[in-house]
């Protein structure tokens, strides 16, 4: 009744979600490099929505290609009429994100690019996809615990780009860096919220 009450008199409708992805097998550790170029675009680009927004459409259609690797997800939200509130909600995800474990990347380092790649190559990568859009998006307001779903969210996340409807985009990943590992009782304690898939 409320949603009804506030697009009748015009309100702006805010969704913040956030999307938790757990990709496992040894062939995963490529997409790292996918995260890594786009976050360095990202703080290049000092968050120009635009930017962000291309950075997130390649995330995605990336991980549709390693949907054979998908093991556990998990996803969160709310929607709001209060550009404040969303925006509070869209930091305290960040924070959340931002202190998961691994999930800190340090592109201050160059250390080890130019030494022979004999590093261990993780098994585990979480992405933490958040973002906060206008309208109504059925796709992503919805339980994404199985693989059709959730295949269906990052098809609606690209779309969000290229209709112009994204104003707030935040991905994290674990492990941030190659030759960093992610264990399994690191999932458990630190992911707990990841449902099997």
């Amino acid at each position: 009744m409320r949603d009804t009450f506030n697009r009748m008199i015009g309100r702006t409708r805010y969704v913040v979600c956030r999307l938790f992805l757990h990709l496992n097998g040894s062939e995963v550790a490529p997409i790292l490099g996918v995260f890594n170029r786009a976050a360095r675009e990202a703080i290049d680009a000092d968050g120009d929505l635009q930017v962000l927004g291309e950075g997130l459409v390649e995330i995605c259609e990336n991980l549709l290609r390693y949907d054979e690797y998908w093991l556990s997800a998990a996803n969160e939200g709310d929607v709001f009429w209060n550009e404040g509130e969303a925006g509070d909600y869209v930091n305290e995800l960040f924070s959340d994100s931002a202190a998961r474990y691994g999930a800190e990347l340090d592109l201050s380092s160059d250390s080890g690019f130019n030494d022979p790649l004999s590093i261990p190559v993780t098994r585990n990568i979480i992405v933490m996809i958040t973002v906060a859009f206008t309208g109504e998006i059925p796709q992503l307001e919805t339980d994404l615990s199985n693989v059709q779903a959730l295949k269906e969210g990052l098809k609606a996340l690209i779309n969000l780009h290229y209709q112009n409807k994204l104003q707030a985009v935040q991905v994290h990943f674990s492990p941030a860096q190659l030759g960093d590992e992610l264990t399994n009782d690191q999932l458990v304690q630190y992911y707990p919220e990841l449902i099997p898939l």
